[in-house]
């Protein structure tokens, strides 16, 4: 095995920096991944490619980029239990303490622990020829899903998923979706998987509205002649992380209805009585998801025969980073990803 490996590094002011850097050794109960797939998140984007705006311990350390992974195991460290050469995995994108409430919940995604390290964030994520991984981050991925569907899987629909969860959409349901990037395709998807038979979406970018339509992630679009107050939606969820698509969801939802809200990075000002509490509305923030609920959809995308790669519209290889950011930073095209052969 080589000894060196591509690797993208974010220094912000939209940027990608690739560096050649050791191949990592993984240590007890690591294993070492070669990479396959690592999609473009948009909160990357946000927070780390354009300007480093966490602060504290979720700040973005300097380490290599990207935080949904998959590929395939080549090395373990010792102490590993479950996972061998050759298996097929998504990788979780927080490593948590393991021990806290939360993490015994399977949501590592809100460990309170100091311990807590994300990958492409507070260490090395996915934008490398190599990953090393904790044992406990990885979920085996089907044998009819791809590489690319597992990364799509490791946030995007992995989000959108426990969101919907969160609403209990059904066939009974009439579900507005608001930002129809990568999460809002990922919604309206899952959700006519589930049962829902209406899907109306919304979003700014002509380009955007064609990917959903194309893909069947909608059924009906919000426009001059559907206004989103007119909609009446039993469920709704933002996917937008702006402050007028959030309230945009609130407005389209009917009275007794539950909105939940996905989408980071913004600020909401809205009458609390006039727009929630009045209309009777369950709302929900709802963060990424958990390894338990993770694990859920990977087995059903399975069973439904739902390729969640259908939402990238581009791919480059490692070689390329650089220009796979600048376009999944345009917000003109469906998900961007860094393959590997």
């Amino acid at each position: 095995m080589t000894t060196t490996m591509r690797a993208a590094y974010l220094p912000g002011n939209r940027t990608v920096d690739l560096k050649d850097v050791p191949v990592p050794t993984p240590g007890h109960g690591q294993v070492l991944l070669r990479m396959r797939a690592s999609t473009i998140c948009g909160s990357d984007l946000r927070a780390i490619y354009r300007e480093h705006l966490g602060t504290g311990p979720e700040a973005y350390q300097d380490v290599v980029g990207g935080h949904e992974p998959s590929g395939e195991v080549v090395a373990v460290g010792p102490g590993v239990k479950e996972r061998a050469v050759g298996d097929r995995v998504v990788v979780y994108h927080i490593s948590g303490c393991g021990l806290c409430e939360e993490c015994r919940k399977g949501y590592q995604i809100s460990c309170t622990s100091p311990m807590r390290a994300a990958y492409g964030w507070q260490r090395d994520g996915g934008h490398a020829d190599f990953l090393l991984a904790e044992e406990a981050d990885l979920l085996l991925l089907p044998d009819n899903l791809t590489f690319l569907d597992g990364a799509c899987v490791a946030c995007g629909f992995g989000t959108a998923y426990e969101a919907l969860c969160r609403l209990d959409v059904s066939g009974r349901d009439r579900l507005l979706v608001v930002g129809l990037g990568p999460v809002g395709l990922a919604a309206g998807l899952l959700a006519r998987a589930m049962g829902v038979t209406e899907v109306i979406g919304s979003d700014p970018s002509p380009e955007r509205r064609q990917i959903a339509e194309r893909l069947g992630a909608v059924t009906t679009q919000v426009d001059e002649s559907l206004p989103v107050e007119q909609v009446g939606a039993d469920a709704s969820v933002d996917c937008s992380g702006a402050g007028a698509g959030q309230l945009a969801a609130l407005r389209g939802t009917r009275r007794w209805g539950r909105v939940a809200l996905v989408g980071e990075g913004a600020e909401l000002t809205v009458d609390v009585s006039e727009a929630i509490i009045h209309r009777q509305l369950t709302l929900h923030g709802s963060w990424v998801s958990s390894t338990v609920r993770m694990a859920e959809l990977l087995d059903r995308l399975s069973r439904w025969e739902l390729h969640p790669s259908v939402v990238v519209t581009d791919t480059f290889g490692i070689e390329s980073a650089a220009d796979a950011y600048a376009l999944a930073d345009s917000g003109r095209t469906g998900k961007v990803g860094i393959t590997w052969d």
